[in-house]
């Protein structure tokens, strides 16, 4: 029996074995009445604004038998005040719309199905992330739910071409996938590109969320740490991307968005750039660059003068290791590459009580016990401590990870090949950046490679607005 023929018990009991209702407990099944009508009302218990329901079922229960309309659409026109509320006419958009909290109402005398937004969604308040922080600026940021997501940004964009088209992946979990853009200045061919990708997803849910997603929009190429996308937990610097041409998809259930196309400038450019002053924003965003630069050379090269003392400078040679070196400096890189690594997972499991006492404890043990007791050098430690200092300079995790494996990799090459293992090394972290296309195709060092001069000033000198203004109009971006 069809969930869309018959007669209301027929129906109803369709919906009940289509739904499993005899065994969900979270599915509400409630027998209403209608302008005289017998009808069904159908919902997600935990996503149900209780409130918004009681009000919208007092006005259908007060609907006279006479202005009951031949077809459902001429009910929802006169009769229904809410503004949220359609028809479904297949089992799939019915399906779709009460497993994702919407309420559906199937009245007797009806074919379609009547269904209506009372969702209230289980989430936390709008706050600062914990990762994008600003000195100065919004204090908002993304949640879990994506319509709250969705506002964030339409709150800032009042433009008529702001497009969000709704899209869903998974066969189980029907995860609801925003991708927005601003009509007219993004490349249509790569919107386009998203949304062909995501209908031609074949998997069943979206478990990890972005990254699932992620996995599945770029396929393969799984060597190459560097990131192919951008995230955000800021609705501000979404809403930037957006205005500068940039595809922006939200997942339901995550509280970041992901940016494309992107390249390795994008990735490094920071929130705080733009809250301050033109100058000032320059200067944090060469320093962050310079520092991510050092963090990836200093060890490496430490390693290689280590191992060559005849290139010292004699004004430089306080930087060479002078007590005994009990442990390969190598096999002591390696060990607090990895401890940094432990210690950021225990910070993360530790409870907020004991957080204070085990970070003394851990100072203690890894900056005076390990040095006395001969097993790491007083200098190894002193440029792993910058290194592991240096990582939180930029908020993209996916970078640090992607800078430290390419670390770990010059470190083992220079030990067994010295220079010319150095410069092995670094001619794969230069190709790895060079063939590491985006989802777009463009270069993944762009406005490096392809060169474009004023796009590349842009990258490394924060420009004033006014300024900005220009060198778009004159490039004609």
């Amino acid at each position: 029996m069809s969930i869309f023929s018959g007669d209301i018990d027929d129906r109803s009991s369709s919906v009940a074995n289509l739904l499993n209702l005899d065994k969900n407990s979270d599915i509400v099944q409630r027998n209403i009445s209608v302008g005289g009508r017998r009808a069904v009302f159908f919902t997600v218990d935990g996503l149900l604004d209780s409130d918004l329901s009681e009000q919208v079922l007092e006005c259908l229960s007060i609907i006279d038998k006479d202005d009951m309309p031949e077809d459902l659409q001429g009910l929802l026109d006169k009769c229904i005040p809410y503004a949220d509320a359609k028809l479904v006419s297949d089992e799939e958009g019915f399906i779709s719309s009460v497993l994702s909290g919407v309420s559906c109402i199937v009245i007797d005398g009806y074919k379609d199905i009547m269904t209506m937004d009372l969702r209230k969604f289980p989430s936390r308040t709008v706050a600062e992330p914990n990762k994008d922080k600003v000195l100065r600026g919004s204090r908002d940021g993304f949640i879990e739910s994506i319509l709250p997501n969705i506002a964030l940004i339409r709150r800032r964009i009042r433009d008529v071409n702001l497009i969000f088209e709704m899209q869903k992946a998974g066969k189980a979990s029907r995860t609801d996938i925003a991708v927005a853009y601003i009509k007219g200045r993004v490349n249509d061919s790569i919107v386009r590109k998203v949304i062909d990708k995501i209908n031609s997803m074949e998997v069943d849910s979206l478990t990890l969320n972005q990254e699932s997603l992620a996995e599945l929009l770029c396929p393969g190429h799984w060597f190459n740490p560097f990131p192919k996308f951008k995230y955000t937990e800021r609705p501000d610097s979404a809403a930037a991307c957006l205005l500068e041409g940039s595809v922006v998809i939200l997942v339901d259930n995550s509280p970041s968005v992901m940016i494309i196309p992107t390249s390795l400038f994008d990735i490094i450019e920071d929130a705080n750039d733009y809250y301050f002053p033109p100058i000032t924003g320059t200067y944090l965003r060469l320093t962050r660059m310079t520092t991510n630069l050092v963090a990836l050379l200093i060890t490496p090269i430490f390693l290689l003068l280590i191992e060559n003392p005849e290139w010292v400078p004699k004004s430089l040679e306080f930087i060479l290791i002078e007590d005994d070196i009990n442990v390969n400096p190598l096999i002591q890189f390696l060990i607090l590459e990895l401890a940094v690594d432990g210690l950021k997972m225990a910070s993360v499991n530790t409870p907020s009580m004991l957080s204070t006492p085990l970070s003394v404890v851990a100072a203690i043990v890894f900056g005076d016990y390990t040095v006395q007791s001969g097993w790491f050098n007083s200098e190894i430690m002193l440029y792993m401590a910058f290194v592991a200092v240096a990582n939180y300079t930029q908020s993209n995790m996916e970078l640090g990870y992607a800078l430290k494996f390419s670390r770990i990799m010059l470190l083992i090459l220079t030990e067994f090949f010295g220079a010319w293992g150095f410069a092995a090394g670094a001619i794969v972290i230069a190709l790895s950046l060079l063939f590491n296309k985006t989802f777009a195709g463009k270069g993944y060092l762009y406005p490096l490679i392809p060169f474009n001069a004023i796009q590349l000033m842009k990258r490394f000198c924060r420009v004033s607005i006014t300024t900005n203004e220009k060198l778009n109009n004159s490039t004609g971006k």
